[in-house]
């Protein structure tokens, strides 16, 4: 095969695999826009709403997710053993959340602090280990919130509120299960190619955590920060419910947000855009508040945590790639 006919063929698999990411990013973001155009009414109502909110809870609000990039800062200090700079980690946290909402399923985010880590002489292996010490201890006490919740506030959320109970319907059992033995059987596939890499990986995971829980500082940060940040997230989401008025108790919202953000993380839209909303909007229904109440908690929330803070975001990262932070 000639080098020409080689570089034909990377470029064509380049392209399908990009192509494909492109496809799962658009899916999320396509939906979001057939339900805004359908439920084009209900969104103007919710942001008249939202017009007319308490400014003084937004400004609660406002102060809450500043607080999350403080928190992810703690958390991703609590994952490295080696004194990082505050000032420039927190700047880093900052940029990572605009990132963040520009590139599919925390992609954007994790190729910052990456990037931050190895500027400042941590080796690749180490630095991706870190992301993953920071993610999992994140995932074990999120799904640790979410269980406590649920067996202190069992009635919080009810589904029989936005759909009537019934058995489900076969289809859809079907599809479920299809789904499962497919990804079961491709993990099987993929299981021998990558278990030297993933016991390599997680041979150097299991070191960084030995040493990290050798000092009680690293250990009060990584499972500080990890517990304030999905808490002052929450916060974001009770202060703007707070903000409307609407009949919603705070163990609803707080389980609302819980629910929802764990299963967008499952889906590669930037941000969780589309994936977020459509769940947050869900699960508010169901902790009790109006379908318009739902759509214009989650329209604040999203202002708030996304739109006014993207731009200043975004400048900080081309500041920080300038002076070679990143």
């Amino acid at each position: 095969m000639s080098l020409a006919q080689v570089e034909r063929v990377t470029w064509q698999s380049g392209w399908q695999r990009t192509s494909v990411r492109s496809l799962a990013v658009l899916i999320p973001l396509l939906a979001l826009a057939v339900v805004a155009i359908r439920k084009w009414a209900l969104i103007g109502s919710s942001a008249d709403q939202l017009g007319a909110a308490d400014r003084q809870w937004l400004a609660v609000a406002a102060a809450a997710a500043v607080m999350t990039w403080i928190c992810s800062a703690t958390a991703q200090q609590g994952a490295v053993v080696e004194s990082l700079p505050p000032g420039r980690l927190l700047a880093t946290q900052f940029a990572a959340s605009a990132a963040n909402h520009l590139l599919p399923a925390g992609v954007g985010g994790n190729a910052v602090n990456l990037r931050f880590l190895l500027r400042h002489g941590l080796p690749p292996g180490r630095s991706a280990a870190a992301l993953a010490v920071r993610a999992v201890a994140a995932a074990v006490v999120r799904v640790g919130m979410l269980l406590i919740l649920l067996v202190v506030f069992p009635n919080a959320l009810k589904v029989d509120r936005v759909a009537p109970t019934g058995p489900a319907h076969p289809v859809l059992i079907a599809s479920v299960v299809a789904g499962c033995a497919a990804t079961g059987a491709l993990l099987l596939l993929l299981a021998r190619r990558i278990r030297r890499r993933v016991r390599a990986f997680f041979g150097t995971v299991a070191v960084d955590v030995r040493a990290l829980h050798c000092k009680s500082a690293r250990i009060a940060a990584l499972w500080g920060g990890s517990l304030a940040f999905p808490v002052m997230h929450a916060a974001v989401l009770v202060a703007v419910v707070q903000s409307l008025n609407a009949p919603v108790p705070v163990s609803g919202v707080i389980l609302a947000y819980l629910f929802a953000s764990t299963a967008a993380a499952w889906l590669p839209a930037p941000g969780g855009l589309g994936s977020l909303d459509a769940a947050l909007a869900f699960t508010l229904v169901t902790a009790g508040a109006s379908a318009v109440m739902a759509t214009s908690a989650v329209l604040g929330y999203r202002l708030v945590t996304v739109w006014l803070p993207l731009i200043p975001g975004v400048l900080v990262l081309a500041a920080l790639v300038r002076r070679r932070v990143l």
